[in-house]
């Protein structure tokens, strides 16, 4: 899978400037899967000249969304997918300047198309977008916007994978392209489902190595066995010598059962990518001073509940730095600025004074009690309704006492009630990720229905 991006920036340094526009389209190597175009509020003036070459004006913006308000969006749809971009440097360097002002690492697979047409379209008198869109016949519509350049790219990709001559599975034939183990039956790969579910592959002993969780099985496997450069994703995929998979229906179901399978299991290929993870919680207290502050601890060493979990600094850092920036938060309260005396944002005036005691507890904790409650612990009895594995099931979770009882499914037809939705749950064991899971999916509004009861 592959995600072509491009962007519109106030200026050509990513130290210095912001992103205003970003366009990012998702790519199964035959067809556009899913898209995402929006302007974004770059926080800063957009110079004149700026304005003139990309139509997009400071009056564009004002209520455009901060990078902040999209930052999430943007790591879900590109992550395991190849990064491309005209001149990829380019983008990609500002996205992540983006993500580390916002102290997250954002890395990806790069693929760059100006690389990419100097192999395989040699000759060419230039190799920038429009001039080699007009010599290859690309219609550009609205050039030096990121939708228009962006779709440009996406055709001149679709033209590279046809001179590529691809054999077998879609995708870039790198040079590191390996042959797929000798054992495993190509044929099987066709007639995988394009549907929700939980994946499993195996080495030629018949011995799990990796489970995983797509909203497309058969696009995430054909992922797992065409190109890369990462080492370990090569070195799992000659080992892949057959696959299974379980349709779920519901992606909160997916994602259950990819937890659960994962902790039974513990395959080598999920074991080595978690092993650097840091299971955080995130937690809140308040000081001698009366503030309400955050603060991240293992959640093995803290028997309270968390508001929330991560499996990585990165993530909870994002997370943190989103809620200082949409409730005001002072940064040494939650635990994002270490010093002696005010936070950063106190001296740039993002900040209130709860650092110094300039702002009274009384304030500032109204704040930071929103903030905290944003996080909607789940603290009563639900049954969520979702999609089943067909149109005539639904599947079914069950919270109690805000701890997770399991799930089950049932025929659509078959639902009278409450007792009913109760009978088909099979027990599961409860912790401290599937409940971030529910929480999360509840927060996206990603289930058919919730029931008190």
């Amino acid at each position: 899978m592959y995600s072509i991006v491009d962007i519109e920036t106030t200026g050509g340094s990513p130290q210095y400037e912001k992103i205003t526009e970003i366009a990012i389209y998702i790519h199964d190597g035959e067809k556009i899967v899913d898209e995402f175009v929006t302007l974004i509020n770059p926080e800063k003036n957009i110079p004149y000249y700026i304005t003139g070459l990309t139509g997009i004006s400071n009056e564009m913006v004002t209520d455009s969304p901060k990078f902040y308000d999209v930052a999430k969006k943007i790591i879900e749809l590109t992550e395991n997918k190849i990064f491309i971009a005209h001149n990829v440097n380019f983008d990609y360097n500002f996205v992540r300047s983006e993500f580390r002002s916002l102290g997250y690492n954002f890395k990806r697979e790069l693929l760059c198309t100006v690389k990419l047409s100097r192999k395989l379209i040699p000759g060419k008198k230039s190799y920038s977008l429009g001039n080699l869109c007009n010599d290859l016949g690309i219609h550009i519509r609205d050039r030096h916007r990121a939708s228009g350049d962006a779709l440009a790219t996406v055709k001149l990709f679709e033209l590279l994978l046809g001179i590529n001559k691809l054999n077998g599975i879609n995708g870039i034939n790198h040079d590191d392209f390996g042959v797929l183990h000798p054992n495993l039956d190509k044929s099987k790969i066709l007639n995988l489902p394009e549907e929700t579910g939980v994946y499993y592959l195996y080495n030629d002993r018949q011995e799990l190595i990796y489970i995983g969780k797509s909203n497309n099985i058969k696009s995430r496997i054909t992922t797992h066995l065409g190109p890369s450069k990462n080492k370990k994703s090569l070195k799992m995929r000659k080992e892949i010598a057959d696959f299974s998979f379980e349709i779920t229906g519901s992606e909160l179901i997916a994602l259950l059962l990819e937890s659960e399978e994962i902790k039974n299991n513990k395959p080598i290929y999920n074991r080595t990518q978690r092993r650097s993870t840091r299971h955080l919680g995130l937690f809140s207290h308040y000081n001698d001073d009366g503030y309400l502050c955050f603060y991240m601890e293992d959640v093995n060493k803290q028997p309270l509940q968390p508001l929330k979990t991560f499996e990585s600094l990165e993530y909870a850092q994002l997370e943190l730095s989103k809620l200082v920036e949409e409730y005001t938060l002072c940064q040494k309260l939650c635990g994002l600025y270490n010093s002696q005396g005010a936070c950063f944002h106190f001296e740039i005036r993002q900040c209130n004074g709860a650092c110094t005691g300039a702002e009274p507890a009384s304030i500032y904790n109204q704040r930071a009690i929103m903030a905290k409650n944003s996080f909607n612990n789940i603290n009563e009895n639900l049954i969520i309704v979702d999609k089943g594995r067909h149109k005539e099931e639904k599947s079914v979770v069950r919270i109690q006492n805000g701890k997770y009882i399991g799930y089950g499914f049932i025929e659509s037809s078959a639902i009278y009630g409450i007792e009913a939705l109760h009978d088909c749950i099979k027990p599961k064991k409860d912790n401290h990720e599937v409940l971030n899971i529910i929480k999360s999916q509840l927060r996206k509004s990603k289930v058919e229905r919730i029931i008190n009861g």
